[in-house]
C-alpha cells in the first residue's frame, strides 16, 4: 500500500505543476474584455455560470450605454435585462449589476474598492469574483476557485475539499503567495482546454505523470 503523500512532497509536485502550466499558458490575462476596473467588475459578475465568450458578446453595448457606475445605477432594471438576456440568470444578474453600481456610487465615490472585505460586500460579488478583481486590477495575489479550479485541484490530489473557500486555503498553503493568481488562472485555462469534466484528455495532458487521477 502506497504511503500518503507528505506536505513536502505535495509542495514539490505542485511546484512542478505550476512550472508546466506556465510553459503551456504564458499569458494569464483575464479573457473578459474590459477597459478599466469598473468594466472588469461588471464583466466578472456576468461571467458566473456563463462562458467568457458569451459575456464578451453582450458587454460592448452594455458599456456603451452605461460607461460608469453612475449611469448604470440610474438604469431601469428591464433595460439592463434586455442587454444581457442571452446570458444565464439574466434577471438576477441585472438586479446585481444595478445594486452593485448603486453601492459603488454611494460608498466608494464610483470607484471599484481594492480589498476583499469591501468587494465581497458588493452585490453579485463572492470570493471568486473578488480574487479576480484583486489580482487583475490591483496586483493582490489570490486563488480564484471556479468550477475548473475546483475539479482540477481535486483530480490532481491537491485537496479533498468540496467547499471553494477550503480549497482556496489548501492551495494557499501549498504555494507561495506570488504564485497564487497565476496558478489558479492557468489551472482554469487547462480545465477548459484539456482536463474536461466528463472526458479529460489524459493522453494529451502535460500533467499526466504528476496527476494521481491519470494513473487510475
Amino acid at each position: 500500500m502506497k504511503k500518503p503523500e507528505t506536505i513536502q512532497e505535495k509542495r514539490r509536485r505542485i511546484q512542478a505543476i505550476t512550472e508546466r502550466l506556465a510553459q503551456s499558458f504564458p499569458d494569464i490575462r483575464v479573457p473578459l474584455h474590459h477597459r478599466n476596473n469598473y468594466d472588469l467588475l461588471i464583466a466578472t459578475i456576468l461571467s458566473a455560470q456563463c462562458t467568457d465568450e458569451a459575456v464578451n458578446q453582450v458587454t460592448p453595448e452594455l458599456f456603451r450605454r452605461y460607461p460608469t457606475p453612475e449611469r448604470l445605477s440610474r438604469a431601469a432594471g428591464r433595460d439592463i435585462e434586455k442587454l444581457i438576456r442571452r446570458l444565464g440568470l439574466f434577471r438576477s444578474k441585472a438586479r446585481s449589476l444595478k445594486k452593485c453600481a448603486e453601492q459603488l456610487v454611494k460608498s466608494h465615490n464610483g470607484e471599484v474598492p481594492s480589498t476583499m472585505e469591501q468587494l465581497t460586500r458588493l452585490a453579485g460579488v463572492g470570493r471568486k469574483t473578488a480574487n479576480v478583481i484583486l489580482g487583475s486590477a490591483f496586483g493582490v495575489p489570490g486563488i480564484v476557485v471556479d468550477t475548473h479550479c475546483k475539479r482540477l485541484s481535486r483530480r490532481l490530489g491537491l485537496t479533498r475539499e468540496e467547499d471553494p473557500e477550503k480549497i482556496e486555503r489548501d492551495l494557499m498553503r501549498l504555494l507561495p503567495s506570488e504564485l497564487w493568481s497565476g496558478f489558479s488562472h492557468r489551472l482554469i485555462f487547462h480545465g477548459r482546454k484539456t482536463c474536461h469534466a466528463r472526458k479529460p484528455q489524459c493522453q494529451l495532458c502535460t500533467l499526466n505523470d504528476l496527476c494521481p487521477s491519470a494513473k487510475r
